[in-house]
């Protein structure tokens, strides 16, 4: 009797996705990226060295047409990231597996996620370039919504699980941003928690990394002869708390970027000047902040000066002259990023590159 329950229910489900959905699509990807990132630094905040690495990401599933508009996917796949002139045994495999949910601006994904999914990068002082190369995935949800008058963004990051040899660690991200003609209002929050192992290891103290940034700026791109010029404003405040030693830091600065690009050419500056943004740094390094060590920095500006090679919807490629200037001296930085997705094809949008210049 409880099996013929079974099978009735079974049939029943089938039945209702079949007069309820359209029949489902095969779906697959290839998306290749080759960094190389030459880091010319002599500050107490980094260290000079030379990334050369390619990530083959290929993916394979299927999607299926709801009859209300909404469209289904599931996705698995593999990332695998070799530095060039290493063996095997640098090589690096990290898993793809996600659902994804569309529907009307909406849009819902859960799993392993590509990172480049975002509807925005992350800023610099909570996303380090080489944290970017290194870890590929959102390790949890993505959850949006975007529209033409802006988007709302919210990220759950699950970066470790909690045994004897991993930290248990997870960051929440909100973001979003409004527009109207010229003028730009938007934010982000976050909460970034980094706890101990799990015994028999050493007992560690638990940290939280929060933030919140207000922003504000003008957008003129509409308005020029240029492709993009933008400015912002925006104010952070930043809560690290060290919960073992009952310390508190709340450190804060201001933030002001300019972006402008004409055609294949461009320049972004970010100037920031305010308090230590990660006072618990030289304890956890990045397994509690996960931004630019230079944002330690009082005062910090990057200029990036970036010329695109090729930039259709297939294929970003562009290179980048990036002067780092820390309140001590000024450095440079080299990047040749080239990204290939075999899904823009389909698209009619130029394709995004790692880090969205």
């Amino acid at each position: 009797m409880p099996t013929r329950k079974i099978t009735i229910l079974l049939i029943s489900i089938l039945y209702c996705i079949r007069i309820s959905a359209e029949r489902p699509n095969l779906l697959y990807n290839v998306d290749f990226l080759t960094y190389f990132d030459n880091r010319e630094y002599h500050s107490e905040y980094q260290i000079p060295q030379t990334i050369f690495s390619f990530r083959l990401s290929p993916e394979i599933g299927i999607g299926i047409n709801d009859r209300s508009g909404g469209s289904h996917r599931v996705m698995a796949g593999i990332h695998y990231t070799q530095p060039l002139g290493a063996y095997w045994d640098k090589s690096n495999f990290s898993p793809i597996a996600y659902y994804r949910y569309d529907y009307k601006g909406i849009r819902i994904s859960l799993g392993s996620i590509p990172y480049i999914q975002r509807i925005e990068r992350l800023p610099d002082y909570l996303l380090y370039d080489s944290i970017a190369y290194a870890t590929p995935n959102i390790r949890g949800a993505l959850l949006s919504y975007s529209s033409n008058i802006g988007y709302v963004e919210f990220m759950c990051d699950w970066r470790g699980f909690r045994s004897d040899k991993t930290r248990e660690m997870f960051r929440l991200v909100l973001n979003g941003l409004y527009h109207h003609h010229w003028l730009e209002l938007g934010g982000l929050a976050q909460i970034n928690h980094k706890a101990g192992f799990a015994p028999p290891a050493q007992h560690e103290g638990v940290c939280d990394d929060i933030y919140i940034q207000p922003q504000i700026g003008i957008n003129l791109s509409k308005y020029t002869p240029l492709d993009s010029i933008c400015l912002r404003g925006s104010y952070i405040i930043g809560i690290q708390r060290y919960r073992d030693i009952q310390s508190t830091k709340i450190p804060q600065g201001g933030l002001i970027e300019f972006f402008a690009r004409w055609r294949f050419v461009g320049l972004e500056n970010t100037l920031y000047f305010g308090q230590n943004l990660m006072p618990f740094y030289s304890y956890y390094g990045s397994d509690l902040n996960q931004g630019d060590p230079f944002y330690r920095s009082p005062l910090y500006n990057r200029t990036d000066l970036f010329l695109y090679l090729i930039n259709n919807n297939f294929v970003n490629c562009y290179f980048s002259w990036n002067i780092h200037y820390d309140a001590q001296r000024i450095q440079h930085q080299q990047q040749l990023i080239i990204r290939f997705s075999l899904d823009g094809l389909h698209k009619k949008e130029k394709l995004k590159g790692l880090f969205d210049k």
